[in-house]
């Protein structure tokens, strides 16, 4: 089997988005300083972080914008939601700033020659990496879901979907859409994701990205992996 990293790194003041903090990093203690326990002498590093549960590579929680008591935190959701079957999608042609109708989404799976099974997670390229990253557009210009093809998705009895961008629809009233959307269909989604574009074209595939145990968390950072078939 091939292992493909999906994960974006996480390092000090990683581009995050304004309605979250940023990641804090520094060294907590480090091979200068020597310690003792009884005769012996050693060093040891480590490291202090400080960050947002929507850091990096994450997936959201239902109650991140779902205001019922009873919607599931992070530490809530089964973990076999976060082991699934997958395919991606190529949208990496859609305009910067676009937003991607369903229409899109099914000209898109009609030409993957996949079908869209119950419990998928899908995942989307949309050539946000390879046009934005390293850019002040990357928190701004990117590409993203139409509300309706949210919908399109959650018909399909999906679990999550997954984009590279910093949202999973365009910034503004569709990003707020795409979220309001996710929370009423009872599916969520991952941001910030790593090499897409080298799943384009492999069929179908294994996807695990479990999250951090985070109590009462309303998102939480994670390894995305994608687990091909040689």
């Amino acid at each position: 089997m091939q292992l493909i990293d999906l994960s974006r790194e996480l390092h000090h003041r990683a581009p995050a988005p304004q309605m979250h903090p940023p990641i804090i990093m520094g060294v907590w203690n480090d091979h200068s300083e020597i310690k003792q326990a009884g005769a012996t002498r050693f060093s040891s590093k480590s490291w202090a972080l400080s960050l947002s549960d929507h850091s990096g590579t994450h997936v959201d929680a239902p109650c991140h914008f779902n205001p019922d008591p009873d919607a599931p935190s992070i530490d809530q959701i089964p973990l076999e939601n976060f082991y699934t079957g997958a395919i991606c999608l190529d949208l990496s042609h859609a305009p910067l700033r676009h937003e991607i109708t369903a229409a899109d989404m099914e000209e898109a799976l009609k030409r993957s020659g996949q079908q869209i099974r119950p419990r998928d997670t899908v995942l989307i390229d949309m050539g946000v990496n390879r046009r934005l990253w390293g850019t002040p557009g990357y928190l701004h210009d990117f590409p993203g879901l139409h509300v309706d093809a949210v919908h399109w998705l959650a018909d399909r009895k999906i679990l999550m979907f997954g984009v590279e961008a910093i949202s999973p629809a365009p910034e503004g009233e569709a990003n707020y859409k795409a979220h309001l959307a996710c929370a009423a269909r009872g599916i969520t989604h991952i941001e910030c994701m790593w090499n897409l574009d080298r799943l384009v074209g492999k069929g179908r595939f294994r996807f695990i990205g479990f999250p951090l145990r985070i109590r009462g968390g309303t998102a939480s950072p994670i390894r995305a992996v994608a687990v091909l078939d040689e």
